[in-house]
């Protein structure tokens, strides 16, 4: 019998990786993110355990403890992974969630695994869970496992908490089991999103697919109420803050402006690589800059972080090809030898190397299409000791809600992405460190343990039936 827990996290993945050490033995450590940061005194102070895939195929690891996390892994064979993760979850309901930038893929089979997996990790968390637990379930993979656990469990409460977009209602409907995903989410007690519109959305959609009554963010299910609400996510901004402060990191930083040439401006992008984060238009508004002579190779220089993402999802092969001929159009155009215009980095760095990154870099391009957050923008933010730097922020991101402060542009418009980089550019030193100022106040007093201490005290008040405190951002 498994030990049972009164706060039981359900997630994708664990937060945990499976290392060598050097005499090759093979040890679990904590991943490094923004979620286990928040969760882990929560789930020290209850003993409480975290249940997702561990990676791999195959046959799962046995249950153990890592500091001090109870960690219960859940198998996925190859198929499974196939079908439920790179299938349903990521070529069916990421792009559709996602204004559907590129076009979801429906397929009759990965909808099957898609329930067949999920039913797997309700049983796991009804398997731990201690009478009347708290279980949290994180995001779109996951999106049936509240409604199966409830009916396994009806005693516990169930908070749900959505990291990407929520689309509108006419997107949704597009979902070919569209009814058995919204029923999913309304096994909750709490259903969580980034943004209010998201809320908003959701609780419209129930009346709309299902005809469920609703007042307010309450909505009235099988004799009971599920709330929604906006619970904008956020980083360990002390963290984040004593990281840029490191002098072996303000050291790097110095380093890598003196390896780009010490030019006027280093234009930096970071983001996985995702035909959600406008990275392909981002360099063609660089581009366009350069041919206009408005920047010039030299005093402007742009490094790209393209940390590989999915690469056995086709849309995801295909984005790589196009960014890569792009970068290698502006270098062949603009570049001169031994100073190209764009440095572009597909790999993966460390927290340390990033934050090097963000304080050498004068100006930050966060320009998705669309985005449920996006915390590199927050990141940089919490970085800028200095109080210099600009950011030029996507009005499509969930953190310009929040950080109003930066340069904001549509990023369809590559007339809007130019201004706004411009602008980013020539702005007076004074005016940067005002901007910056005030966004830095914002993330000390909205960082992820205020968001998670946030949501599970909402959870509490909607399972007890209780209106929950509304939610600011």
């Amino acid at each position: 019998m498994a030990e049972r827990s009164s706060f039981v996290v359900v997630a994708n993945r664990l937060p945990v990786d499976e290392v060598t050490t050097p005499d090759g033995e093979r040890q679990w450590r904590t991943s490094p993110g923004g979620l286990v940061t928040a969760l882990h005194p929560v789930l020290t102070e209850h003993g409480g355990t975290w249940i997702g895939w561990a990676g791999g195929t195959g046959e799962a690891p046995d249950p153990f403890e890592l500091e001090g996390i109870r960690i219960h892994p859940v198998p996925l064979s190859a198929d499974e992974l196939e079908r439920y993760y790179e299938g349903q979850s990521n070529a069916t309901i990421w792009p559709l969630y996602h204004d559907a930038v590129e076009t979801p893929v429906y397929k009759r089979r990965w909808r099957e695994t898609y329930r067949l997996v999920n039913q797997r990790f309700a049983e796991a968390a009804a398997k731990v869970a201690d009478d009347g637990a708290t279980v949290w379930v994180q995001d779109y993979q996951l999106q049936l496992v509240p409604a199966m656990l409830r009916e396994l469990r009806p005693d516990l409460k169930i908070g749900f908490f959505l990291h990407i977009p929520f689309p509108p209602i006419e997107l949704f409907m597009q979902m070919p089991f569209r009814a058995e995903v919204l029923r999913g989410l309304l096994g909750s007690d709490l259903v969580g999103f980034q943004q209010r519109l998201a809320a908003q959305n959701f609780v419209r959609l129930a009346r709309h697919l299902l005809g469920l009554r609703y007042e307010g963010q309450s909505i009235q299910v099988d004799g009971r109420k599920v709330k929604a609400g906006a619970f904008p996510i956020s980083i360990d901004t002390k963290e984040m803050e004593r990281l840029a402060a490191d002098p072996k990191v303000q050291a790097r930083a110095k380093e890598i402006r003196a390896e780009l040439g010490d030019p006027k401006t280093i234009i930096l992008g970071v983001d996985r690589l995702d035909y959600t984060k406008g990275i392909e238009l981002r360099l063609k508004a660089f581009r366009e800059l350069l041919a206009d002579g408005k920047l010039k190779v030299g005093d402007a220089v742009m490094v790209q972080v393209a940390t590989p993402s999915r690469e056995r999802v086709e849309h995801y092969q295909t984005l790589r090809v196009k960014v890569e001929r792009e970068v290698g159009r502006i270098n062949g155009e603009f570049g001169r030898v031994g100073v190209p215009a764009v440095h572009y980095l597909h790999q993966s760095y460390s927290k340390q190397e990033l934050a090097a990154m963000y304080v050498a870099a004068d100006v930050m391009m966060v320009t998705p299409l669309r985005d449920g957050m996006n915390l590199v923008a927050k990141e940089y933010v919490a970085c800028r000791a200095d109080t210099g730097g600009a950011l030029v922020l996507s009005e499509f991101a969930g953190a310009a809600t929040e950080l109003r402060q930066s340069f904001l542009c549509n990023p369809h418009d590559p007339d809007g992405v130019k201004d706004a980089l411009l602008r980013a550019v020539a702005a007076e030193p004074a005016e940067l460190k005002r901007r910056m100022r005030v966004m830095q106040r914002h993330l000390r007093t909205h960082d992820v343990a205020q968001w998670a201490h946030t949501f599970l005290d909402a959870l509490e008040d909607a399972a007890e039936g209780r209106d929950p405190a509304p939610q600011s951002t």
